[in-house]
């Protein structure tokens, strides 16, 4: 008898993450929805993550790659090796709730024009705080985790986004074939913002599902919040993410903004002590704007550019306002 084809890849991406897989993996086998497939994506891992998927998961697959790629690369594996229409990218650090699957494939199912669906993610050790609830990004070059720190009772109607976190996203497989794939310079962070991005130029829209819940750890790979390595790769692809997804018109037009935005995240990060990495990321990520492939400018997106611009003056004064309220609440 015929395998019935199924509707999703579940690809999760890791590297190091032995410790992470266990949970992970039961939560899924609790899904009440079964019309999917896992595949690992391993980062040439040296803590026997491969090895361990092996031995106690022999019906997983797993593709071992012959080094530390980065994110992005790793989940390109994933998503050109799957044959079902939807891919759901999933964070190892994670563990998801048993309507998680269903929940996510019946928002991408309202629409064709649906690329990306963004789930609620909470915080693992603290669940009544919201994680992410989607990405935002503004005119002032900032990449905001929607409703971060926020109670978990905020955010529950479906609502379009400006992108989905790719730590526990569904994506529209035969999308990428059109608008590209997640760049792989990236390595990681802000890889997720600058696909939803580059989908929005060419007509696509990200949502948010409420109903679908996730728990995560959060620099479950990185190991901290803030550390050298994420801000320099953080700084170097936040140039990157204005310069190919702005027409040159856009980034004349955004200039003071943005540099506005970088000289406040500056000061952050020399109060934080990592200044040093933020100067090196912004380096390096201007040195070598040119080596990045913009996306081409065709004027039958220009309204799309127009609802966008709109988004991120928008997006910007939303989140002025959230930090103002939460400023005022803590006095």
């Amino acid at each position: 008898m015929k395998a019935t084809a199924k509707k999703v890849t579940i690809i999760i991406p890791n590297y190091n993450g032995k410790h992470f897989m266990q949970p992970c993996l039961e939560s899924l086998e609790k899904q009440v929805c079964k019309d999917y497939t896992i595949l690992v994506v391993d980062n040439h891992s040296s803590d026997g993550s491969v090895e361990y998927m092996r031995e106690f998961y022999p019906d997983i697959e797993v593709i071992a790659l012959d080094e530390n790629y980065g994110f992005s690369k790793a989940v390109n594996v994933g998503i050109r090796h799957a044959s079902t229409p939807y891919v759901i990218l999933l964070n190892n650090d994670t563990t998801v709730d048993e309507h998680y699957v269903g929940e996510m494939i019946q928002a991408i199912e309202r629409s064709p024009q649906i690329f990306s669906v963004s789930s609620k993610m909470l915080q693992m050790y603290h669940p009544e705080l919201i994680d992410s609830a989607g990405d935002l990004y503004t005119i002032l070059g900032w990449g905001i985790c929607r409703g971060s720190g926020r109670p978990s009772s905020n955010y529950t109607k479906p609502d379009e986004i400006f992108s989905a976190c790719a730590g526990a996203a569904i994506y529209r497989r035969c999308v990428f074939r059109k608008i590209g794939y997640f760049d792989e310079t990236h390595f990681a962070y802000l890889e997720d913002i600058d696909i939803g991005y580059r989908a929005r130029i060419y007509g696509y829209i990200n949502t948010y599902c409420p109903t679908a819940l996730v728990y995560h750890v959060g620099s479950g790979t990185s190991g901290s919040k803030y550390n050298s390595f994420k801000v320099r790769l953080s700084a170097r692809n936040n140039v990157w993410l204005s310069y190919k997804n702005m027409p040159f018109l856009q980034l004349a037009v955004n200039f003071l903004p943005l540099a506005a935005g970088t000289l406040v995240k500056c000061v952050f990060f020399f109060k934080k002590g990592f200044g040093r990495d933020y100067m090196e990321g912004l380096k390096e990520g201007l040195e070598n704007c040119k080596k990045c492939r913009k996306v081409p400018f065709h004027v039958n997106h220009l309204h799309n550019y127009i609802k966008i611009e709109i988004d991120l003056i928008r997006n910007t004064f939303e989140y002025a306002s959230d930090w103002f309220q939460r400023k005022l609440r803590k006095k």
